[in-house]
C-alpha cells in the first residue's frame, strides 16, 4: 500500500467515525424509519402508479403518523386515567389503618409502631425541603428528553418520506458498493426479506390479536380497566414463552376472590385454551417457519432491544437479531460453494493421474 492509498483509507475511516457519532444519537429513529420504509413499500409501488411517487410518499407517510400517534395517545390516556383513578379511589387513613392493625397482629407492639410513625413523619418532613429542587431537576431532565424525542421524530418523518421516494436508489448504491457477487447479494437481500417479515408478523399480529383477546375476555368476565389491560397484554405479548399470562393468571386469582370461582375456572380456560393456542400456533407459524429464530433469541431480542433503543427495541431487536442471522446463513452458504469450486481442480487432477497409472 502507497502513502496515497493509505492517506486516503485512514481519511474514509476517520470520517466513517465521525458519521457513526453522528447517526448514534438518532439510530432508534433511523432503524425505525428504515423498517416502516420496508414495512410501507409494497404499497407505496402499487399506489405510485396511480398517483405518483413523491405523493404516495406523501400519503403513506402522514398514514403511518396517524397509525403510530393515535395509538400512542390513546394509550397515555388509558395509563393516565387509570393512575388517576386508582390514586383518587386510594384510601390512605385506611391503609395505614390496615396496616397498623395487621402489624398489631403480628406480635409488634404499639410502642414501637409509634415510635416507627414518629420516625417516618419526621423523614418526610425532612425530605420536603429538597423536594423543590428535586421537581425541577426532573422538569428538567424531562424537558430534555421531550426536545430529544422531537428532534428524533422529525427525523424519522422526513427519512421515511425519502426512503419511499428514493428508497430503490439507495438499495441499488448499496449494491453497487458491497463486494459480494450478484448472485450472493441477491441470496442475502431475500433471506433478509424473508426473516424481516416472519419476525413483523410474528410481533405485531400474534401482539395485537392476543391483546385484543384478552381485553375481550376481561369485558365479558367483568375485569376492571379493561382498556389498560389490553394496553398492557400488548406489551407483554412482545415477550414469547412468557406472554400475556403474566396477565390473565394473576386475573384467575383476582375473580376468584373478588367474584364467584366459576368465572375464575372461565377465564383460567379462556387463557389456557384460547390465549396459550393463539400464541403457540401464530408464533410457530411465522416465527418456526418463516425466520427461523427460537423463542430465546426472540426474548433476548426484545430485551436487549428495549435496552439499547428504548420502546422501539420491541420491534427493532428481533428483525436485528433475524436480519444477522440472515447474514451468517448467506455467508456460510457461500463458503460452502467456494470450497466446493476449490476442491473441484485437485480431484480432476487426481483423476487424470490416476487414469494414466492405469494405461500400459
Amino acid at each position: 500500500m502507497d502513502a496515497r492509498t493509505a492517506f486516503f483509507a485512514l481519511l474514509l475511516a476517520t470520517l466513517g467515525v465521525i458519521c457513526a457519532l453522528l447517526v448514534a444519537p438518532l439510530l432508534q429513529y433511523v432503524l425505525a424509519a428504515g423498517l416502516l420504509a420496508f414495512v410501507l413499500y409494497p404499497a407505496h409501488e402499487r399506489l405510485e402508479r396511480q398517483i405518483g411517487a413523491r405523493p404516495s410518499a406523501l400519503a403513506l407517510t402522514a398514514f403511518a403518523i396517524v397509525a403510530a400517534v393515535v395509538p400512542l395517545i390513546y394509550f397515555s390516556i388509558v395509563v393516565l386515567q387509570t393512575v388517576f383513578s386508582f390514586l383518587d379511589d386510594f384510601d390512605e387513613l385506611a391503609a395505614v389503618e390496615e396496616l397498623r392493625t395487621a402489624a398489631l397482629e403480628l406480635g409488634i407492639e404499639a410502642e414501637v409502631l409509634d415510635e416507627l410513625e414518629s420516625e417516618l413523619l419526621a423523614e418526610i418532613e425532612g425530605s420536603l425541603s429538597g423536594s423543590v429542587e428535586i421537581v425541577l431537576q426532573e422538569l428538567v431532565g424531562l424537558l430534555n428528553a421531550s426536545i430529544r424525542m422531537s428532534f428524533g421524530l422529525l427525523v424519522l418523518v422526513f427519512l421515511l418520506y425519502y426512503l419511499l421516494v428514493d428508497g430503490d436508489r439507495f438499495v441499488a448504491w448499496v449494491s453497487d458498493i458491497a463486494p459480494l457477487e450478484d448472485n450472493v447479494r441477491d441470496e442475502l437481500f431475500d433471506e433478509i426479506e424473508v426473516v424481516t417479515w416472519a419476525v413483523i408478523y410474528s410481533h405485531v399480529l400474534v401482539a395485537v390479536v392476543e391483546g385484543l383477546l384478552g381485553g375481550l375476555g376481561f369485558y365479558l368476565l367483568g375485569v376492571p380497566n379493561v382498556a389498560f389491560w389490553t394496553v398492557v397484554m400488548i406489551v407483554v405479548s412482545f415477550l414469547p414463552a412468557v406472554g400475556v399470562w403474566l396477565v390473565w393468571g394473576p386475573a384467575v386469582v383476582y375473580l376468584a376472590i373478588t367474584a364467584d370461582p366459576l368465572t375464575a375456572v372461565v377465564m383460567l380456560l379462556y387463557g389456557v385454551v384460547v390465549l396459550s393456542i393463539v400464541d403457540n400456533y401464530l408464533r410457530a407459524i411465522f416465527v418456526d417457519r418463516g425466520s427461523g429464530l427460537h423463542p430465546a433469541v426472540v426474548l433476548i431480542g426484545v430485551i436487549g432491544g428495549i435496552y439499547l433503543l428504548g420502546i422501539m427495541g420491541l420491534f427493532l431487536g428481533p428483525v436485528l437479531l433475524a436480519v444477522f442471522k440472515a447474514g451468517l446463513n448467506v455467508f456460510s452458504t457461500m463458503n460452502l460453494a467456494a470450497e466446493e469450486r476449490d476442491s473441484q481442480p485437485a480431484d480432476a487432477e487426481s483423476d487424470g493421474e490416476l487414469v494414466e497409472m492405469e494405461q500400459p
